[in-house]
């Protein structure tokens, strides 16, 4: 029993650090601290808060598994940049257009900035740095939901 405790004290004590350096980040790319609220996406889209609760975890694994997948495009464009080769943003664009419809529904609005910005812009730098700022405004979602996510991903890559 005691085990329990001190298991649950830790991981609560990780979840609050991961939050807190994700609020950071945010307010860092955001100059204000944007809080998401489901009322929007409840009142338009007519659906109940649970229903739209669960699409937002969902929402939070989403994001999360994609930006290793943006990741691994943006290393593909810095390897073309560095060859001096003309690159290729349609697969950065496709999955940031996949992802920017489920966060319009949703009406989470940060997370429509960034990835509106991951669809047009084109500077390496800069797109590299809002994933780490999309990673974060889908800690600050739903913060406990991230973090099984981020753990199961960082299982899932050691096997």
């Amino acid at each position: 029993m005691n085990n329990t405790v001190e298991r649950r004290k830790s991981k609560n004590l990780e979840v609050r650090r991961l939050v807190d350096k994700a609020v950071a980040v945010c307010s860092d790319f955001f100059k204000e601290n944007y809080r998401y609220t489901n009322q929007e996406a409840i009142d338009e889209l007519g659906l109940d808060d649970e229903l739209i609760d669960q699409l937002v975890e969902d929402y939070v694994v989403q994001i999360l598994t994609s930006i290793s997948q943006f990741e691994e495009i943006i290393d593909v464009l810095q390897a073309q940049a560095s060859a001096n080769e003309e690159l290729n943003f349609t697969p950065l664009h496709e999955l940031a257009h996949k992802n920017l419809g489920v966060a319009r529904n949703l009406r989470i609005k940060d997370a429509e900035k960034l990835l509106f910005d991951l669809m047009k812009n084109e500077d390496l730098d800069y797109l590299k740095s809002s994933l780490k700022v999309l990673e974060s405004c889908a800690i600050k979602l739903k913060p406990t939901c991230a973090y099984n996510t981020l753990k199961l991903i960082e299982v899932k890559s050691s096997l």
